[in-house]
């Protein structure tokens, strides 16, 4: 089976059937989900015991907890009974988890505290029996405030499978003058009809963007034209970015990775959107609360570093220009979740969150043009890949051009070459066949 695995995705092409394949996905959530670090919760829906969320590692649902002392802990949402769920609930606080079906009570680290009636079982079960605790995830690790977990006992660190992509969680948190983000707000849940990796192939495809998202360009464009002195908001800059000619397309750098990271260049040139206009109270407000934190040359740096969805690998998008976050929840073959959330910047003016719940109400939202053209796209693609005569799919767009970086990754010759395609290929080889 490893074998036919590898023979699925070849340098440049890939089969159809690790799309449609329910086989194929079963072993992914096996082999990939539960052997990488995954993004479960941030640090600041955390911030005291007994506060939790529920999340998932693959299509396992956990339950991601503070203890009393402190501590984070990752378990299974699935009570040792009988397997029923036990928090429904997507975030709160509690004292303890109680099974709703037959009321088995665990602390907020996973151990087993309480049973019902527990004569009932005859002196044959015992509490204490670390084999009816959850089952807990067998490494957590936190990063800049993300927290992360891993199924898999033994792997790269955090620090190790993240690489180069720590820089974009720096610049994230280094963004806000007060030294820390919070997670706000509730986001946006969707569901498309497709498998999970047409989402992460999509997110750092220059090529698609004026093809697809035509409409919105031209219409983004006639409400410009119709302005006179008024500013184009984010909507407006946003859909209008997408409209760049392929040849300037090409001009935006496009990174990838070992382990399937990527990340592109910005390519939102002007307006409020690029945080850059030095007639703009709000950027100027925000800035000078930046050099009042760092000083002009440190808070200058993080400003201008200009990128745009850096994917971490398999399921994370992180956009920290924009205190935007993206999470894949793959459900089935042919079925996977989008969480869009944004984060507030402590110390920065208020208006620059109200700024990143536009932007992302503009793009990751059920509202969006934008995302209503992508969902539309990964739905049209699934349904013909399962009825197509055609195995094979094209991967080859500047291949044998990529050239080979100083921190390890490589940049493509130019911004439409489908080096992150690739990058997430090869890493979907290696531990598939591990």
């Amino acid at each position: 089976m490893t074998d036919k695995f590898t023979d699925l995705a070849q340098e440049g092409r890939v089969h159809r059937r690790v799309y449609t394949d329910a086989t194929i996905f079963d072993a992914e959530m096996e082999r990939i989900y539960n052997h990488v670090w995954l993004f479960v919760a941030h640090e600041s829906q955390l911030s005291e015991p007994g506060q939790f969320v529920t999340a998932y590692i693959g299509k396992r649902p956990m339950i991601v907890s503070r203890h009393t002392d402190g501590e984070i802990h990752v378990f299974a949402n699935r009570c040792t009974h009988r397997g029923m769920k036990i928090c429904s609930a997507r975030r709160g606080a509690k004292k303890r988890f109680v099974c709703p079906y037959h009321g088995w009570s665990f602390a907020t680290d996973g151990s087993l505290i309480g049973i019902p009636h527990g004569r009932g079982y005859n002196g044959k079960i015992d509490p204490k029996d670390p084999a009816l605790a959850l089952d807990r995830a067998a490494r957590v690790d936190i990063y800049r405030g993300f927290i992360f977990a891993s199924k898999a006992p033994y792997g790269p660190s955090l620090i190790e499978y993240l690489g180069p992509m720590t820089r974009a969680f720096d610049n994230m948190v280094d963004r806000a003058p007060g030294g820390e983000i919070e997670m706000s707000g509730g986001g946006f849940r969707q569901q498309y009809k497709g498998n999970w990796k047409l989402h992460m192939e999509n997110a750092n495809d220059l090529m698609h963007a004026s093809i697809v998202h035509a409409s919105s360009v031209d219409a983004a464009q006639s409400v410009a034209d119709g302005l006179e002195n008024e500013i184009e908001n984010h909507a407006l800059q946003m859909f209008k970015g997408n409209g760049l000619p392929l040849s300037k397309m090409d001009e935006v750098e496009i990174h990838g990775f070992a382990g399937g990271h990527s990340y592109m260049g910005g390519f939102y040139k002007e307006g409020p959107i690029t945080q850059s206009n030095d007639g703009d109270p709000v950027v100027n407000q925000y800035r000078k609360s930046m050099v009042d934190a760092y000083g002009e040359n440190r808070a200058d740096d993080i400003m201008s570093w200009d990128t745009f969805n850096h994917l971490i690998y398999p399921n994370l998008i992180l956009n920290p220009k924009h205190q935007q976050m993206r999470l894949l929840q793959p459900e089935s073959v042919d079925r996977t979740i989008v969480h869009s959330m944004c984060f507030r910047l402590k110390g920065a003016p208020e208006e620059m969150y109200q700024r990143s719940v536009r932007f992302l109400t503009a793009l990751n939202s059920p509202a969006s043009q934008i995302t209503t053209d992508d969902i539309a796209m990964f739905n049209n693609i699934q349904m013909a890949l399962c009825q197509s005569d055609t195995d094979w799919i094209d991967l080859s767009r500047g291949l044998g051009h990529d050239r080979k970086q100083d921190d390890g990754g490589k940049i493509g010759e130019v911004g439409t070459s489908e080096l992150p395609l690739r990058a997430q290929y090869s890493a979907w080889r290696d531990l598939m066949s591990a």
